[in-house]
């Protein structure tokens, strides 16, 4: 009896397994990816995160998108004619390019779109101004923005983006762009539905019902701070390469937990921090990956103490970040030179702009110590204290953080307080109001050219928190969005970089890796420093 029975358990777990395993089409067309941070919104006048750019790849393709190599190539566009000066572009549009909705994406989509970020004042329209895009007339209206004017149709209208038809764009530039169709891939350039999105008003891209794509996936269901789902886009012109029917991004997974739900075969990517790195090591599954961020110090220049340049250059000395890299995140990250990180650009000659600008970074505790001493001496302080603020629930800050804490409390006469909080709350309330000391933060490239960089230490930037203000730089770097000399205008951002660091405007400190989990049986998943994550090329293998 004792004998069929244990026949009859056997049998029932089989069946079990089976029914908890799925079958094999299902689990080889669903990909599921975990990422650390939450999507903000799918508005791509206002997401400015990483988070929301991918998930606004996954369902919207501009003119330009990456190919699976990670290389540009057409998306919306299907040619390119480009004037024999190098300012007007003619963008000839796919009639198969569709919205989920089933109406066709126009050359109108892009003007509404384009003019609408000005509109709304959206995170990125100096994108669009001279040193970066140098649309006609943007910088005319981005100036208006700043000083608080309204735009009028007139001011968007006199834009140098033209609907010639349904399906020719124009797009005309106050210099030549060299870099314009890595700009024309980067989301807020991507077309918007006109009549879908003022139907929404202040919704749109707030929910999965809110959202209306072109692109290889459609969102079906998003719970912020949980979980967003999609599906492939039945109607996208080229839904062939698609091999996925379904994508899931698991939101705001702690890396332990990520890490646990791969290896119970729940996601096929998880990012690890520097504390699992060395049980996954060894592990098939283990992959480093560069994902082109620079992590720094922002300074905040309305405190009268880190205004002082020798406590600023103490600062810097004091962070000893080999070993930061080397010994405590072990991800593949390494040393920021500079704060154009390297593999970016290069110059016509094909030097990268990092080894081309030279190194300003260095460790030297004792220098370190002197420029305290002398930075206190001319404030007329026996000592100091200073706020560090970063986020927990975007790692590594939280191991950013603490090292940056140690390495100051190794100098004499300095107090560190520790400020933790969120990632939206340490960017959006602390750093926009200017209520921090030192907060430990980073930037990822927004394209493949050292004015994604340079542009943030601006004056006038609304990301330059710490109210940093140079008029030579501003000067020099508005010289570089109008310099037609391609070797004269890779010596102009050199020159600014120094100015930016010998004044230790910001304080550059690793550029990052990524420890990373991923499913061996996965493959073309693009992974590009300049051009985030493409879903679209994702293949599953039995």
């Amino acid at each position: 009896m004792k004998k069929y029975v244990s026949l009859l358990l056997c049998f029932l777990m089989i069946f079990s397994l089976a029914g908890c395993g799925g079958n094999s089409k299902e689990d080889t067309s669903t990909y599921t990816y975990s990422s650390e941070l939450d999507i903000k919104n799918l508005d791509s006048s206002d997401a400015d995160d990483q988070c929301s750019l991918r998930a606004i790849r996954a369902v919207i393709d501009g003119l330009m998108k990456t190919n699976k190599k990670g290389n540009i190539t057409y998306g919306i566009a299907k040619s390119e004619e480009v004037s024999e000066d190098g300012l007007t572009h003619t963008y000839k549009l796919r009639i198969d390019a569709k919205w989920a909705n089933g109406d066709p994406v126009t050359a109108n989509d892009f003007v509404y779109a384009w003019h609408r970020i000005f509109k709304n004042k959206g995170n990125y329209y100096y994108m669009f101004a001279d040193g970066i895009a140098s649309i006609q007339g943007a910088q005319e209206l981005s100036d208006k923005i700043d000083a608080g004017e309204e735009l009028t149709d007139d001011d968007l209208n006199s834009m140098g983006v033209k609907a010639l038809d349904d399906y020719t764009l124009e797009v005309k530039t106050t210099v030549r762009v060299s870099f314009l169709d890595e700009l024309l891939a980067f989301p807020p350039f991507y077309p918007i539905n006109e009549k879908f999105a003022e139907k929404q008003g202040n919704k749109y891209g707030k929910s999965a019902k809110t959202i209306l794509g072109n692109g290889a996936f459609t969102m079906t269901n998003w719970e912020p701070g949980s979980v967003a789902e999609f599906e492939k886009n039945e109607s996208y012109y080229d839904q062939k390469h698609v091999k996925l029917n379904k994508l899931v991004m698991k939101l705001v997974q702690e890396p332990k937990v990520a890490a646990q739900s791969f290896e119970a075969g729940e996601t096929d990517y998880a990012p690890i921090n520097s504390d699992l790195v060395d049980k996954y090591k060894d592990d098939e599954a283990f992959k480093q990956v560069y994902d082109g961020f620079l992590f720094y110090i922002s300074v905040n220049f309305q405190n009268s103490d880190l205004a002082n340049l020798n406590v600023r250059k103490a600062i810097s000395l004091a962070i000893n970040r080999k070993d930061l890299c080397e010994n405590v995140l072990k991800d593949g990250s390494q040393v920021a030179g500079g704060f154009i990180p390297s593999g970016l650009a290069t110059n016509p000659d094909g030097v990268d702009f990092r080894k081309d600008s030279g190194n300003f970074t260095s460790y030297d505790k004792k220098k370190a110590q002197e420029s305290l001493e002398e930075g206190l001496k001319e404030l007329g302080k026996d000592q100091i204290t200073l706020r560090i603020t970063y986020g927990t629930d975007e790692s590594p800050m939280d191991v950013f953080a603490t090292y940056l804490q140690n390495a100051l409390s190794k100098l004499d006469a300095i107090k560190v307080e520790m400020v933790a909080t969120t990632k939206q709350d340490r960017i959006y309330n602390k750093q926009k109001n200017g209520d921090f000391d030192l907060a430990v933060t980073r930037w990822g490239p927004d394209y493949g050219d050292p004015t994604t960089y340079l542009t943030i230490a601006l004056s006038t930037n609304s990301n330059n928190y710490g109210k940093w203000s140079n008029s030579e730089y501003d000067q020099l770097v508005g010289q570089v969005g109008v310099e037609s000399d391609v070797n004269k205008r890779w010596q102009e951002m050199k020159d600014a970089e120094k100015i930016l660091l010998d004044d230790y405007a910001y304080i550059p400190v690793f550029e990052k890796g990524a420890a990373t989990l991923q499913n061996p049986k996965v493959k073309n998943l693009v992974i590009k420093p300049c051009r985030t994550i493409s879903f679209e090329y994702v293949e599953k293998t039995e």
